[in-house]
């Protein structure tokens, strides 16, 4: 009787898991939620550019088309649909996305279901999202100012909570840091004649990221973050901006881009394996190896379920890149019929189909795409 019970149970476990995979649905991992702050650039930004003065934004249609809490509205995601932090979070168990920090009205949920502090255009340095030096500045908030916002968010924490509490509840949220991909793109797009400096070497400017990348790491340390997922620079290189400004063919990705960021990025997991040892009280940093997952993708796109890994959905291959509200209102004149058959959503991200993809590899992955564990065990980790 009793193996009867286990094997049906067994049986329907399985059923379960093939529906998942049938239909594309990632299973929820836990029961409880998990407050997340979500640091980065356009890949995860949430909206926080909608309230700056900036050319960088997505806040018209077709952005979001694909976004159903909004009905198909333009939120401010850069991309059709949900982010890779967005898919994460629900699997997490999350009944909402953590909002916008510069949205109003946010402040209580720092104590539940978190904040996104991400920013379009910005970078590790200061400095990325300046565009034609003095003239033209984006709006973007750069990943100091985006921790200095956390801190913000920790004063109403504490006043909330008081400081004990706020430190326990710290020590379970997870703090995700997507960023560095601008940093990359502005030292590789072509110079302004007379009105830019002479670059560094590519290896001076690795490591000039990583020190500054790690001390601000090091910062949100000492705010209280200990559960830590670091996501690596993809292969920008196969990116359509970057293949169009290098006049690189179809099928075909920047040599020189994408060995630098294989360097950097082979360099930052080091450093976040050194924060693994060194760092007290103790905290860990996750490796997400965004380059190798995303490069699969667009090698194997047809077994991915996808037709085109080359072309941008929306917005078209050629400059001004530009993914534009179209006629009704609603599509771009320029956007292509199916967007689950791209991989690419505009001219620098992916749509929410690969963003699902990647997603998954980050939640259950082995260590050679996420290390020393996935997220799932980091979101259940007790330290």
């Amino acid at each position: 009787m009793y193996i009867l019970h286990d094997l049906a149970t067994f049986t329907m476990t399985i059923l379960i898991l093939i529906i998942f995979q049938m239909f594309d649905v990632l299973p929820f991992c836990s029961s409880a939620s998990t407050a997340t702050f979500v640091f980065g650039d356009s890949l995860v930004d949430a909206g926080n550019n909608n309230f700056l003065f900036s050319l960088s934004k997505a806040n018209s249609p077709p952005y979001g088309i694909d976004f159903k809490p909004s009905q198909g509205k333009p939120t401010g995601r850069f991309t059709n649909g949900r982010t890779i932090s967005d898919i994460i979070g629900e699997a997490l168990g999350g009944n909402s996305f953590p909002p916008p920090y510069l949205a109003p009205n946010v402040e209580s949920n720092a104590t539940h279901i978190g904040i996104n502090y991400a920013s379009g255009s910005s970078g590790i340095l200061d400095a990325t999202g300046t565009l034609f030096c003095i003239l033209l500045q984006i709006g973007r908030v750069p990943l100091s100012e985006q921790i200095s916002n956390f801190e913000e968010s920790r004063r109403y924490i504490v006043n909330s909570m008081g400081e004990e509490n706020a430190k326990k509840f710290l020590k379970k949220a997870m703090f995700s840091i997507t960023i560095g991909s601008n940093d990359f793109i502005n030292y590789f797009q072509p110079s302004i004649p007379f009105m830019s400096d002479e670059k560094v070497s590519p290896t001076i400017f690795q490591d000039f990221l990583i020190s500054n990348f790690s001390m601000n790491l090091q910062r949100l340390h000492k705010l209280g973050a200990r559960k830590f997922v670091v996501v690596g620079v993809g292969p920008l290189g196969c990116i359509p901006f970057i293949r169009a400004i290098g006049l690189i063919s179809k099928g075909k990705c920047s040599v020189e881009v994408n060995t630098l960021i294989r360097n950097y990025n082979k360099k930052l997991k080091m450093e976040l394996h050194r924060l693994n040892k060194d760092m007290e009280p103790k905290a860990i940093f996750i490796y997400a190896n965004s380059y190798d997952v995303f490069r699969e993708i667009i090698l194997n796109y047809k077994q991915h379920g996808f037709e085109n890994a080359d072309a941008p959905c929306c917005g078209g291959y050629f400059p001004p890149f530009v993914c534009y509200k179209g006629k009704n209102g609603n599509t771009s004149s320029v956007m292509c019929e199916d967007r689950g058959k791209y991989v690419f959503w505009d001219a620098y991200h992916p749509t929410e189909a690969a963003n699902v993809i990647i997603a998954k590899k980050f939640l259950y992955g082995d260590p050679t795409v996420i290390s020393p564990i996935n997220i799932l065990h980091l979101h259940n980790y007790a330290s």
